[in-house]
């Protein structure tokens, strides 16, 4: 009978031992696909589900910046989120493209920076700083949600790892 009590034991040591979060496979970091970028999209997690929230571009422009008016014109776009509660703060990319969709500049906008006036305030605006604003053909919005700040294995080998956004677009990359 003590036998199968430590037979018992260490059969079930692997399976408690996984789910502690201590496990002898170590830790795993993988990053999950870009979804398509447009002017609206809807907003997903890591694992492609959406979130019930939609983003979009309401509209843009070339201007001078008020703050740095020796700049010359800079990129001014108007977005909104539709769906994002208090409790949630999704964040998405918006990058300028050119013609070729290819990215002059990226940042990353949340639903919490939407607050504009009281006829729509699930809008918000930002500035984008491009090199050549004369190339801008369009912003578009990345539907992956950027809010998710999960530990990584480098930095917490124990209880990091897991499926990462995928990292924000740099100059040049084709979307």
């Amino acid at each position: 009978m003590f036998p199968a009590r430590i037979r018992a034991v260490a059969l079930s040591a692997p399976v408690l031992l996984a789910l502690s979060g201590c496990s002898s496979w170590g830790c795993t970091d993988t990053t999950a696909e870009r979804g398509e970028a447009g002017v609206r999209v809807r907003v997903v997690d890591t694992d492609g589900q959406s979130h019930g929230v939609t983003a979009e571009v309401v509209d843009w422009s070339l201007d001078i910046h008020p703050q740095v008016p020796a700049e010359g014109d800079q990129l001014h776009f108007r977005f909104r989120f539709d769906g994002a509660d208090e409790y949630a703060d999704p964040s998405v990319d918006a990058c300028a493209v050119d013609e070729n969709r290819v990215t002059l500049g990226c940042r990353t906008i949340s639903s919490s920076q939407a607050f504009g006036p009281a006829d729509d305030s699930r809008t918000g605006d930002q500035w984008l700083d491009v090199e050549n604003p004369e190339q801008v053909d369009a912003v578009l919005l990345i539907p992956n949600d950027q809010s998710s700040n999960r530990r990584t294995c480098a930095a917490d080998g124990k209880d990091g790892g897991g499926t990462h956004p995928p990292e924000s677009p740099n100059r040049g990359d084709q979307l």
